[in-house]
Order: C-alpha cells, then sequence, then structure tokens
C-alpha cells in the first residue's frame, strides 16, 4: 500500500514540475512527450490534486486556466478513470452527459456544414444562415455551464476542491465569448467569397467549437467521475431540485430521478432551533440580527390586517413598540389617515396593485415609505409589508466608489 501511495506521489510531483514548465514557457512539444512518456496512464484525481496544489502554492488559477487545454489534451485517452459507478437515468450527471451528446451533435452539424461550404468557390448566404442557427442554439449551453458553476462546484468547493471549480468557471467565461465572437462573425446578409470565409472560421467559428468540444471532454471524463466520487447521493437530490430554477440544454430529462434513499432523504430533520426556507436555513438568531441589520426598517400586517412583526434596528424611523403586536393596523394609525390605509389594503387584497410608494421630508432628513403587496405563488393575498428607508445619504451620492474603498467607520 506504501508504494502505491509513493509512486502517486511521485506522479503527482512530476505533473506538477511539468504544468510548471509550461507555465514558464518551456518547449510545449518537449513537455508533451515528457507527459507521454513518464506517465503513462494517469488516475484522474492525481491532476486534481496537482492543480490543487499548485494554486495553493500560489500558482493563480488564471495562469492554470491558460494552459490546462494543452494537457487535457495531451492526457486524452491516458486518464485512468474509475467508472464503476452506474449512473440511473435522470440523475443530474446523466442529465448533464446527455446534454454534452447534443452539444457535441450541434458542434459536429457545424463542421459537416464547413465542410461542404469549403467545396464552394463563393459561400451562399443560406450556409451562413444555416450556421447562424446552429450557433444559436449553441447559446443554450450558458443553461449547462450555470447549473454546474451554481449547483455543482459549491458542493466540490465545501470538500475543499476548489481548483477545479475556479479553473473551469474560468473556461466557460472563455467559451461565453468566442460563442459572442462567433455569433458576431456571422451578421452577414450576403455571400461571401472563400477566402473571408475561411478567415471568419479559423478567427471565431472553429474556436468555439474547439473550446465546447474540450469542456465535454472535460466534464466527461474527469468532472463528472470526481463528481460521482466526492458528491453524496443526498447533495446530488439538491441538485436535482434546482435544477429547473436555471433550465436545461437543447434537450430535456425525460425521467424524473429519485436516490435509492429518497424516504431517509426527505424525512432528514434540521437541528432544533433551525428556519428552513426554500433556499437555504437560519438560525432564530441569524435571521433576527439580519432582518435588525438591514438599512431600513420593515413592519408586516397579516392578511387579518393585524401587525404581525416588525424589525428591531439601531436607527429606527418610526417608533414602534411589542404592544402594536396582533393589534389592527388601522388602531396604529391617526383617524385622520385610517381611509388610506383602508384604501391601500383593499386594493392589495383585491389585486388592483402591488405596491404603494411615498416619500416625505422629515426632520431635514428624505424618507421614502412603500407598501407592498405579499402573495403566495397562487397569487393569494397574505398580508402587506411596510418598507421605510431613509435616503438622504443615497440621494447625496455622486460619481462613483469602487469595492474596498469604503470607510470601516460605523453609521
Amino acid at each position: 500500500m506504501s508504494e502505491f501511495i509513493n509512486n502517486s506521489q511521485h506522479k503527482k510531483e512530476l505533473l506538477k514540475q511539468l504544468f510548471l514548465r509550461l507555465h514558464n514557457g518551456d518547449d510545449t512539444q518537449e513537455v508533451k512527450n515528457s507527459l507521454i512518456k513518464v506517465l503513462g496512464s494517469v488516475p484522474y484525481g492525481l491532476v486534481v490534486e496537482a492543480e490543487q496544489e499548485l494554486i495553493k502554492d500560489g500558482l493563480p488559477a488564471m495562469e492554470i486556466q491558460k494552459f490546462c487545454d494543452l494537457h487535457s489534451q495531451v492526457l486524452e485517452g491516458r486518464i485512468d478513470l474509475n467508472l464503476s459507478k452506474i449512473i440511473p437515468p435522470g440523475h443530474p450527471i446523466d442529465v448533464f452527459k446527455n446534454e454534452n451528446k447534443a452539444i457535441n451533435d450541434v458542434c459536429e452539424k457545424i463542421e459537416y456544414i464547413l465542410k461542404q461550404a469549403y467545396r464552394e468557390k463563393t459561400v451562399s448566404l443560406n450556409t451562413i444562415m444555416s450556421l447562424k442557427a446552429e450557433f444559436n442554439l449553441l447559446q443554450d449551453i450558458d443553461k449547462h455551464y450555470k447549473r454546474k458553476e451554481y449547483l455543482v462546484f459549491p458542493f466540490l468547493e465545501k470538500k475543499e476542491i476548489t481548483g477545479p471549480p475556479t479553473v473551469m468557471w474560468g473556461k466557460h467565461d472563455e467559451i461565453r465569448a468566442k460563442l459572442k465572437n462567433a455569433q458576431v462573425a456571422l451578421e452577414i446578409d450576403s455571400e461571401l467569397d472563400s477566402d473571408s470565409f475561411k478567415l471568419i472560421v479559423d478567427l471565431a467559428l472553429k474556436p468555439a467549437t474547439d473550446g465546447i468540444k474540450d469542456m465535454i471532454y472535460k466534464e466527461n471524463e474527469i468532472l463528472f467521475p470526481m463528481c460521482g466520487d466526492v458528491i453524496l447521493e443526498s447533495e446530488w437530490y439538491e441538485i436535482h431540485q434546482q435544477t429547473n430554477e436555471y433550465g436545461y440544454c437543447i434537450v430535456e430529462p425525460k425521467i424524473d430521478w429519485k436516490p435509492s434513499n429518497f424516504a431517509e432523504i426527505k424525512n432528514v430533520s434540521l437541528p432544533a432551533g433551525t428556519v428552513n426556507m426554500p433556499t437555504g436555513s437560519f438560525t432564530l438568531e441569524e435571521i433576527t440580527q439580519i432582518l435588525n441589520f438591514m438599512p431600513f426598517d420593515i413592519t408586516f400586517v397579516d392578511k387579518d390586517d393585524k401587525v404581525k412583526y416588525f424589525s428591531n434596528g439601531k436607527h429606527r424611523i418610526f417608533d414602534r413598540s411589542k404592544a402594536i403586536l396582533m393589534r389592527d393596523v388601522r388602531m396604529c394609525h391617526p383617524p385622520h389617515s385610517v381611509h388610506i390605509v383602508d384604501q391601500i389594503i383593499e386594493d392589495f387584497r383585491s389585486g388592483k396593485e402591488n405596491s404603494a410608494p411615498f416619500w416625505i421630508n422629515m426632520g431635514g432628513k428624505f424618507i421614502h415609505i412603500e407598501y407592498f403587496a405579499v402573495r403566495n405563488d397562487k397569487g393569494e393575498y397574505l398580508g402587506t409589508l411596510e418598507v421605510s428607508q431613509d435616503l438622504t445619504h443615497l440621494r447625496a451620492l455622486e460619481g462613483e466608489q469602487r469595492l474596498l474603498s469604503y470607510s470601516s467607520k460605523e453609521n
């Protein structure tokens, strides 16, 4: 066992040295030959560990991003993968891989159109329009990448796997830029001579499809096997549940996947004192302090017109006391303004209005007050939220202030 560990450590150090040689500008063909000769078969985990350690040692992730295309090309077909895990239909990995197949099919169709076009002395407008349609379809890839960035990468980072997500996100942005360049290059409304067309292909179209196909390889052969090893089934179910928020790329799954331990996952209880919400959870202390630290005051009146809650920050605009809780909101206003309260609530309850803004000058301050109708997903009225904010300071702002140029002085 120790011999295996030592051998793996040795290979990882070799990987790091070779990657650093690429970074330092050594002859890339020599590095390729060294990788092929010395490594032979490389477990994908070593590639990930090598990148991770280089970043921890101070090499910027952007530098690894510059040469990761090269070393993935060198290692293509040589990475020793553990594909023993069977991915069930509808599982997020299965969905990603099916999308990759559809994306690859579009890239191959583009390559076929280009092959046919090279035979023409003059490239027709129909050919250009066909290419434009396929590249428009590839814009859907943004959904695929966003699901990786916002759903998959966070679970890798929780397990302290930060290098690959950082590098891969950078490659996503490169591909997005290349796709945009391709679309701009295809904004043509007439036929082209072959030389002009070849220039567009070489500078804009081919870089986009090459980048996409390389990412497909990275995902299918490196990222997804790694994710399958480290992300738990319960975590995959969280990813699955949030997928619809970002949408699917080109093809949609036909099966609604549920994990084998679905009953256990569904019945997992949160720690005592935790408030669970659709997009996260809080302890009671956290949610209380968050509401109190917001730069505005809020008061909530429920559907029965009773004051249900008010925030209690340091600098309240209007005085509130606990005595008003569960009191009819009309009793919290002077008689001469009750008819305004009635009108707002009636307009909200009937669905006629969704908000009612006001602003006043009070004691040398500009105060903005807005009432919002709170409704559930069915559109049913749940109550009214009052939001009051002192905008005096914000109205006086001029020019701009960049990040990290703020003052630490407490307001």
